[in-house]
């Protein structure tokens, strides 16, 4: 309310235009959205340097609420406001720094930091397509269900064309999908994955296809299945048997 006010009375001031002002937004410890203002006279002599040194701080600050937040458990709301922090291109360095908190050694931290990725919308998740090449060799090392799960997951987002296909992670996927010690979720995930890269050719889909049709008299959870029989029905529509 005292924002809104101060606001209005501002934008309305007849002295406006003696002052330059500069904001930005940072998300607390409790994920609490609160903006931030600068506002300094133009004949400040030292008006340059403050509002360069506002610029530096704000997302030095935002960084370190931001791994705050991800120290404890998240809710909805809170993913929610810890994507809108990073939204659109201006905020690039924050997916950044988003995504190097994926790599910290507080096991919390990273998970979350990897949850919140997976709720991106289109556009921000664009901003992920550079780090492919690098979520495929954490996922072939990685021995954390959970991390490798949700990196899974955001790699089931991005796009396989014939030039990018890497043959160690189709042969992580082959390895993982028949695996039966591997948690249901992420063999489903690798069918899915093994079916994106092997696609473009013929002799690798023919051999997804009997690879699927060996783990098929197994006892496979419903959403094992599920993954089973969307990817067989695509191979089956590709008209090369």
């Amino acid at each position: 309310m005292r924002s809104r006010l101060f606001g209005h009375w501002f934008e309305g001031s007849d002295t406006k235009l003696c002052y330059s002002t500069m904001s930005t937004s940072l998300v607390d410890a409790d994920g609490v959205v609160n903006e931030a203002t600068i506002i300094v006279r133009n004949d400040n002599p030292n008006m340059i340097k403050l509002i360069n040194e506002f610029s530096e701080t704000g997302p030095v600050v935002k960084s370190k609420a931001m791994k705050t937040l991800l120290t404890q458990r998240l809710s909805q709301s809170e993913i929610m406001q810890l994507c809108a922090s990073t939204h659109g291109a201006h905020n690039n360095h924050l997916k950044e720094e988003l995504y190097q908190l994926t790599l910290d050694d507080d096991r919390r931290v990273a998970v979350n930091a990897l949850w919140t990725f997976t709720h991106f919308d289109a556009d921000d998740n664009v901003w992920l397509f550079a780090k492919h090449d690098q979520l495929i060799d954490r996922c072939l090392n990685e021995k954390d269900a959970t991390k490798l799960r949700l990196m899974l997951n955001l790699l089931l987002s991005q796009p396989y064309t014939e030039k990018d296909i890497r043959t160690d992670f189709i042969d992580f996927c082959l390895a993982r999908l028949t695996d039966a010690r591997a948690p249901y979720a992420i063999r489903a995930q690798c069918i899915k994955l093994a079916y994106e890269q092997m696609r473009h050719w013929p002799e690798l889909l023919d051999e997804l296809r009997q690879t699927l049709e060996m783990i098929s008299c197994e006892p496979l959870s419903p959403g094992l299945r599920s993954a089973w029989r969307h990817v067989m029905k695509k191979i089956l529509s590709c008209n090369v048997y």
